[in-house]
């Protein structure tokens, strides 16, 4: 059973209504072992597109590759949309097997980072940049303000629904010490605080946007919209990541069509999909 939503967050869902359609309905908990484990079940369960979980606090909130979330009360925004990767159907429309954002599910990501890189700059002012495939970063070295965890219900082999998990730091907080050199927040950055409500709402517009470009087959424009704020990653910066045990260099060039990571290495164009990617120039862990 979830909790009252708060007021404020109340308030600006309902005014928003018009535009977010059932991107409006929120969830609310106090605390929770982990938002995107709550949406999860629900999508299990047949929640619609657009329903959402925001927590206040995560007891045991994940990031990518089994790294934990840092979710301490009142320092963030914790929240995990569902998403369809099936079109919504017309009464006696024909049923299509594969709709385009069916075909795209490997740009869900790179479509969330834009719309919460959006989300942020357009509530608080704050110029952030994206890291790929994930992460939400501002400064040099880049310092992470956010970072996104997508995951997917199937059933037989037929992915059924997917969970976009968002994790922004909001307020000032004590970071654990593996990550305190290169964690921020929005209020650390802007030396003021920044509206919860505003950011949630806001991320949840753009979310819904970014889903329905994806869905009408339009991925060029979220891998345009991408570069907009991932350019700083792929001019040319040299890059180190893992490959069959042994570490690899190159030269990120791109990202790919289905969003890819593009880097030169010996002279060739090689892909990655997946895995730790170090930014030399850019990154704390350098």
């Amino acid at each position: 059973m979830s909790d009252s939503l708060p007021v404020d967050l109340s308030d600006a869902l309902a005014e928003a209504a018009p535009r977010l359609g059932n991107f409006a309905d929120v969830r609310y908990f106090a605390e929770l072992d982990s938002t995107n484990d709550t949406a999860l079940s629900l999508a299990a369960a047949g929640a619609a597109e657009g329903t959402s979980v925001l927590a206040d606090a995560q007891r045991a909130g994940r990031g990518r590759r089994g790294h934990t979330w840092f979710s301490p009360p009142g320092a963030g925004m914790y929240l995990s949309v569902v998403l369809s990767p099936k079109s919504p159907e017309s009464p006696g429309s024909p049923k299509s097997p594969e709709s385009p954002m069916a075909m795209a599910l490997s740009l869900v990501t790179l479509a969330a980072g834009v719309a919460v890189a959006e989300a942020v700059s357009q509530t608080a002012g704050l110029p952030v940049e994206l890291k790929w495939p994930n992460d939400v970063v501002i400064g040099r070295p880049w310092r992470k303000v956010g970072g996104l965890l997508c995951e997917s219900v199937a059933t037989g082999g037929r992915i059924e629904a997917v969970v976009v998990g968002i994790g922004i730091n909001l307020r000032s907080a004590a970071y654990p010490a593996e990550i305190a050199d290169r964690a921020t927040s929005i209020e650390t950055e802007l030396g003021r605080p920044v509206d919860r409500a505003s950011l949630v709402v806001a991320c949840l517009g753009r979310l819904r946007a970014a889903v329905e470009r994806l869905r009408q087959g339009r991925g060029d424009e979220v891998c345009r919209e991408w570069r907009q704020f991932g350019r700083a990653g792929l001019e040319a910066a040299p890059v180190r990541w893992h490959e069959q045990g042994a570490e690899r260099t190159g030269t990120a060039r791109d990202i790919a069509a289905d969003g890819a990571l593009l880097v030169e290495r010996d002279g060739r164009v090689e892909r990655l999909i997946a895995g730790e990617v170090t930014w030399d120039r850019l990154s704390h862990d350098a």
